[in-house]
């Protein structure tokens, strides 16, 4: 109703406003998650949870622990594990017979493109030695007896993957609680919803029914690219099934390729230790061109999730192709995670009114780059990792995301990240390719006003103003005033969602 000084006009405040003095501390827009799993992420909390552990055996003694509190589970199941922990990023399948000898487990890495399977789970999956490779997937084998050595890539997950229980309606409801608790909690009101299947669009749907829902949703279909007579209609279908007040699922995610770390990303040269393989794209280029036309024309956003250089190049030219064949509109295409760009790509995503979403945390210098991605490329193109400020001096609109579970769920510390290209509490360590740090005002755009641009809701959220939803968030410092290093330390006091108090100072979810 009103922003500005102190004086304001009669009228405004009566008998029932909450008049609240933040006595210096900070008001912001609410928070915007641009890629992000919210209910996958949830129910994994109640799974085995392996984050943050840094050495093998105690992951290994973190798993033999969960497996023993729940003696009724038939599947263990869970993920988070780290591939710097293990050698070449291939944990062995006799570790987690060790753990668990008695029931199969499959548990996903942090980055979900590789699992850790157990000899049972293999055997359940009949996985052999000959067992070939799926067309967009490995099975790591031993290199005497090839037999496969308990990890997977990629489309090789879904071998056992596949064998799981379905997720219950229940465990789908808990997990969008514990996800919308966190998130508010994190100063989040509105998430992009990434790879989201029928029963969790039936989750978020049933939550805003009965008035639980403390999210605002933009969902991605999740999209199994089926023959092209039948992929629009059911996307069709889903889209207008599934849409209320605060659930909407109007963009399509497609995979471009993999992640550098396990080799599976597309690449525009090979990989400095795979002997001339660059990759290989999960798409045929004419393929994800003829697959953007469609989208593009049925008024889907499609956001793509691309790694490597090659696959950033095939995105942008699916995206130009289907501009030329449709007619240019505010689309407002999305690519995500962007990890290695081209120089001469940089230009392309304002030239096409594309937006780049980028994980900033990812752009902190620990092991994943260190150990698995820069020996891979090379110094000259390890520059060229993350350039977010390269693509920001472009003028294209930088969009900000956590990719949670894969890292940190908490704005503030992808904030802090983009900043310093330190990990969050490492002052002492080197920045990480400091050339493509960003100022706080642009990171704080890319989880507010940016983000909500992102989402087609830029008139409505992502700043604070006249006539916008009073989607606010209050910190406890104001980060402009504080040195970059303690941002990630810096705490929400409270978040509101439409004037209400989803999270308060004292921890408590309220709605």
């Amino acid at each position: 109703m009103y922003v500005g000084s102190d004086s304001l006009p009669p009228g405004l405040i009566g008998n029932n406003t909450e008049v609240v003095n933040l006595q210096g501390q900070m008001l912001l827009p609410a928070f915007q998650d641009g890629h992000v799993h919210p209910i996958d992420s949830g129910v994994e909390l109640g799974d085995c949870t392996l984050s943050d552990l840094t050495t093998a055996t105690a992951i290994v003694d973190s798993i033999r622990a969960c497996a023993r509190a729940h003696p009724d589970w038939s599947w263990i199941r869970g993920g988070g594990w780290q591939l710097p922990v293990f050698k070449d990023a291939n944990p062995s399948k006799a570790l987690l017979d060790q753990a668990v000898p008695d029931r199969p487990v499959l548990l996903y890495a942090a980055d979900g493109h590789s699992a850790w399977a157990n000899s049972k789970a293999l055997a359940l999956a009949k996985i052999g030695k000959d067992t070939p490779d799926p067309p967009h997937g490995r099975i790591e084998r031993d290199p005497v007896t090839h037999e496969p050595s308990g990890a997977l890539r990629e489309d090789a997950v879904s071998l056992v993957a596949k064998l799981l229980p379905e997720r219950t309606d229940g465990e789908l409801a808990a997990g969008l609680e514990r996800a919308e608790k966190l998130a508010n909690s994190f100063g989040i009101t509105t998430v992009f919803s990434a790879s989201t299947d029928e029963p969790s669009l039936q989750a978020y749907t049933d939550a805003d029914k009965e008035g639980t829902l403390t999210l605002r949703v933009i969902a991605a279909i999740h999209l199994d690219d089926p023959l092209p007579d039948t992929l629009l209609p059911k996307l069709r279908e889903l889209r207008s099934k599934y849409t209320t007040a605060h659930v909407r699922p109007m963009a399509v995610k497609p995979f471009a390729d993999g992640v550098i770390e396990s080799r599976t990303a597309a690449l525009l040269a090979p990989y400095r230790d795979l002997h001339g393989n660059a990759g290989t794209p999960i798409y045929d280029p004419a393929r994800l061109k003829d697959l953007a036309v469609e989208l593009d024309r049925d008024g889907f956003q499609i956001h793509v999730h691309a790694i490597g250089d090659w696959a950033i190049r095939m995105t942008l030219d699916a995206f130009a192709y289907a501009r030329a064949r449709n007619g240019a509109h505010d689309a407002r295409h999305t690519i995500t995670h962007l990890e290695l760009i081209d120089p001469d790509d940089l230009p392309r995503f304002r030239e096409l009114g594309a937006i780049a979403n980028f994980e900033a945390f990812w752009a902190n210098g620990d092991e994943y780059l260190t150990k698995l991605t820069e020996p891979a490329l090379g110094p000259a193109r390890s520059r060229w990792l993350y350039p977010i400020a390269s693509v920001a001096r472009t003028g294209a609109v930088v969009s900000g995301g956590s990719d949670w579970s894969v890292s940190s769920l908490n704005p503030l510390d992808a904030i802090e990240v983009g900043i310093t290209h330190q990990q969050p509490d490492h002052p002492k360590q080197r920045p990480w390719n400091p050339a493509e740090r960003v100022d706080l005002a642009t990171m704080i755009s890319m989880y507010t006003i940016n983000a909500a641009y992102q989402h087609h809701s830029e008139k409505e959220t992502g700043s604070i103003e006249v006539g916008k939803l009073a989607d606010l968030t209050i910190l406890n410092r104001n980060l402009f005033t504080i040195p970059a290093g303690e941002i990630h330390a810096v705490r929400v006091q409270r978040t509101l969602l439409d004037g209400k108090t989803v999270f308060g100072a004292g921890g408590e979810h309220r709605w």
